[in-house]
C-alpha cells in the first residue's frame, strides 16, 4: 500500500494539473479579475459550506485563530487578484513562467517565517531562475506589467504556503479553507463597497461565465483548496511549492493547445521558461537525493 506521504504527493500532482486549468479558465471567463475573485471565492464558500452541514462539522474555533485565517484569506485573495489580472493583461504562458518563481520566495520565506537555517544552493537556483526571468523581460518587454503583477502572485503564493503549513498541524483543513476563503470575500467585498462596484451589471452573469465560474470555484477552488491544504500535513511548504511549479508546464501546454497562435511566443521566452522549470526541477532531484541519504 502507498504510504500517506507519497499518497499526498500524487494528490497533489492531481491538484496541480487541475490549478493549471485554472489559468485558461481565467481567460475564457470574461470578468475583469476582482470581479472574478470575488465571485470565484463567494461560490466557493458556498460549496464548502454545503458540504460542512452535510458532515455537521463544527465552526467553532478561537477569536485568535478566525483573525489569523481572515488575514491569511487577504494573502490568498490578494494572490489570485494578482495572478488573474496578469493573465488578462498579458497572457497565460508569461503568467505562469513567472509564478514558478513561488519555490525561490518559499526557500527565503522559510527561514524568516521559522528560523530555519538558509540553504544557499537554493539561494544560487535562485540567482538561476532569475536570470532566466532576465532573458523573459528582455524579450517579451510588452508584458512587462504582466510579469511584474505574476512575480508579485508568485511572492503572496509563496507567503501563503508557508503560513498556511502552520496551521493545518492544529486545524481542520475543511474549516481552515472555509474562513480563509470567507476572509477574502470580507476584505474583497469592502474594496467593492468602497469603489461603488456592487450596480446591477455587477451582477449580470452571462452563462457561459456561470459556467465557467462553477467549474472554477468547485473543483479548481473548493476541492483544490481543501486537499491542497490537507496535504501540508504530509509534506512541507517547500515541497508543495516545488510541485506547484509544474503548473507553468501543464497550463501553458493547455493554452497553445487551446488559444494556439495567441500564446505562441518567441524562442527566448521558451528559453528563459525552461532555466527557471529545469532550476526547479534539479532542486527537487537534489532533496530527495538528500532525503535518501
Amino acid at each position: 500500500m502507498l504510504n500517506d506521504n507519497l499518497k499526498s504527493y500524487l494528490h497533489l500532482h492531481l491538484i496541480v494539473f487541475i490549478w493549471g486549468f485554472t489559468a485558461i479558465l481565467g481567460a475564457l471567463i470574461s470578468l475583469d479579475a476582482l470581479p472574478l475573485v470575488w465571485f470565484r471565492m463567494l461560490f466557493a464558500v458556498g460549496f464548502i459550506a454545503i458540504y460542512i452541514f452535510y458532515k455537521k462539522m463544527s465552526l467553532k474555533i478561537s477569536k485568535k485563530a478566525a483573525l489569523q485565517f481572515l488575514v491569511a484569506g487577504l494573502i490568498i485573495a490578494l494572490h489570485w487578484f494578482t495572478f488573474f489580472k496578469a493573465i488578462k493583461i498579458s497572457n497565460i504562458s508569461v503568467t505562469l513562467a513567472c509564478l514558478s518563481t513561488g519555490a525561490f520566495f518559499t526557500s527565503l520565506l522559510e527561514p524568516i517565517v521559522y528560523g530555519k537555517k538558509i540553504v544557499w544552493y537554493e539561494v544560487f537556483f535562485g540567482l538561476i531562475v532569475v536570470f532566466g526571468l532576465y532573458i523573459i523581460f528582455n524579450v517579451e518587454a510588452n508584458y512587462l506589467n504582466g510579469m511584474l503583477l505574476a512575480l508579485t502572485s508568485a511572492f503572496l503564493s509563496a507567503l501563503f504556503a508557508v503560513i498556511n503549513s502552520k496551521f493545518v498541524k492544529q486545524h481542520n483543513a475543511i474549516i481552515i479553507s472555509f474562513y480563509e476563503l470567507s476572509g477574502g470575500v470580507l476584505f474583497f467585498s469592502f474594496l467593492l463597497l468602497f469603489t461603488s462596484s456592487f450596480k446591477p451589471n455587477f451582477f449580470a452573469l452571462s452563462p457561459k461565465d456561470i459556467m465557467y465560474l462553477m467549474i472554477l470555484s468547485s473543483i479548481c477552488t473548493a476541492y483544490a483548496f481543501i486537499a491542497s491544504t490537507s496535504i501540508m500535513k504530509f509534506l512541507s511548504p517547500y515541497t508543495v511549492m516545488l510541485t506547484i511549479n509544474l503548473e507553468p508546464i501543464y497550463g501553458i501546454i493547455l493554452a497553445v493547445l487551446i488559444f494556439k497562435e495567441k500564446e505562441k511566443m518567441s524562442l527566448e521566452f521558451y528559453i528563459g521558461a525552461c532555466i527557471i522549470l529545469l532550476t526547479v526541477l534539479l532542486n527537487a532531484v537534489i532533496k530527495s537525493y538528500q532525503k535518501r541519504h
